[in-house]
Parts: C-alpha cells; structure tokens; sequence
C-alpha cells in the first residue's frame, strides 16, 4: 500500500506565482551515471546535459478538483536532470528524472514524501527584493542565488552553450514529463504536467552558490540559462506505470 501511494495516485494542481528556473551545462559523461538505466540524457549537440534547479512559489497546491481552501501555499525547490525516454509505444517522451526536492513547509516534506518519489526534505529558504535584485537563500541547504528581473536586453550566461535565448528556451523546462524508475521491478513510473500561461522571461544571474550540486562531484559545470514565469495554472496527471523493455 505504501508504494502504491508513493506512485503518485492522483492528480494535483496548483498555481505557480513564479517559477525560477536556472540551468547548469555539464559534458554528457559526467551525468551519465546519476539517472536510471531506463533513461537518455537530453543532449544539446551530442556534448552538454543539463541540470536544472528550479524554485517555484506555489499557491493553492491540492488534489485536482478540491476547492483552493483546502489547498496549500509552499516554496518549492528541485534539482532534476533533462530526460529522454521511450515509452512502450516507441514515443520518445522529453522530460526530468529528480534528484531532490526541497520545502519551506514540514506539512509538503511529509505528503510529498507519501505521495511521490521526490525526496523531499524541509529547508529554511529566505527571499530578499531589493530594487531589481532578489536573492533566494537557505543556510541550512547552503544554496543562494542572487539575479535581476530586469525585464530586456539581458546576455545569456557568458560560458553559455547556447547560441541566443531561443535556442536556450529548450531547455527551460519545467518539461512535459517527470519519470521515478523502480530497478527490481524494472517499472517505469510517468507523471505528466499540463500548464497555460508559460511565459519564460530571461534573467541575469548575479551570483550564486549551490552546494548540493557542488556534492556531486561534476566537472566542468557552468550556467547554461536561467529564466522566470510567473502566473502559471498547473496540473500534474495521476502516474501511470508502465514495465521497460
């Protein structure tokens, strides 16, 4: 019972007031190793993946269909990697295989826990507007970012693969699908998001610290993207489940 619940067993919708979306280049063969045997790398030119942290505001967050008093208001923090996967039907599926979620809120670290595969722990995660400038922080997970919402002319990180910010939208994320492998079982769990309104809107990094990336042990590692939406109606489909090969 306890796994069937942690399969994500029904839907989930929420409004994202932001989603701050910042992206990390890393040489392909210095991620092959952190996502399931089930999964491909999404590559930009057969050489970079991508790794991406995104911190999302939500309001309202609920099973799909209760009313928004029942929902909940939390900060959101993941660490996922850009995914490729072949479904039984020879789709090719793009999408986010997590390493770790982060909550301001001990309430969305015990239901995300229950509910989905997402390793979610609680954090002390402090936002700071100053003028154009914000700063999201927690000393406790030893991260901080520091960027300004100028709103134009802002440059693509200065050791950006990318060429302009078109071709850096692609991997803005948050991507249609998020995929949890269960190896004994060689099940692949597949949870689909539906958005409106998904506007990214490039910012200028300032400066930041992410010590959990730094854990990894990645080489080579630099700012691929970063960008901000706001206003964001958001859905997550119940999981399916579906056997690899």
């Amino acid at each position: 019972m306890k796994e069937i619940l942690k399969n994500h067993p029904f839907a989930v919708e929420a409004f994202f007031e932001t989603s701050i979306v910042t992206t990390f280049a890393i040489p392909k063969k210095h991620l092959e190793d952190f996502i399931p045997e089930c999964l491909d790398l999404d590559t930009f030119n057969n050489q970079w993946a991508f790794l991406a942290v995104a911190m999302v505001q939500t309001n309202n967050l609920r099973p799909k269909g209760f009313p928004k008093i029942l929902g909940s208001d939390f900060f959101l923090i993941g660490y996922r990697i850009f995914v490729r996967y072949t479904n039984s039907k020879g789709r090719k599926l793009r999408g986010l295989y997590i390493l770790k979620s982060e909550t301001n809120s001990k309430r969305m670290e015990i239901a995300g826990n229950l509910f989905t595969h997402y390793n979610y722990t609680t954090s002390d995660i402090e936002q700071t507007n100053l003028d154009i400038k914000i700063s999201i922080s927690s000393k406790k997970s030893d991260f901080k970012i520091v960027f300004k919402d100028k709103g134009s002319d802002v440059s693509l990180p200065k050791f950006s693969p990318f060429s302009d910010w078109k071709e850096a939208r692609h991997f803005a994320g948050p991507l249609p699908f998020t995929f949890t492998y269960n190896k004994p079982k060689k099940e692949v769990l597949i949870i689909e998001g539906v958005r409106n309104n998904w506007k990214p809107k490039p910012i200028e990094i300032v400066d930041y610290n992410f010590s959990f990336i730094k854990d990894l042990g990645l080489k080579n590692v630099r700012v691929a993207n970063s960008f901000i939406i706001k206003s964001v109606p958001y859905y997550w489909k119940k999981g399916k489940i579906e056997l690899w090969k």
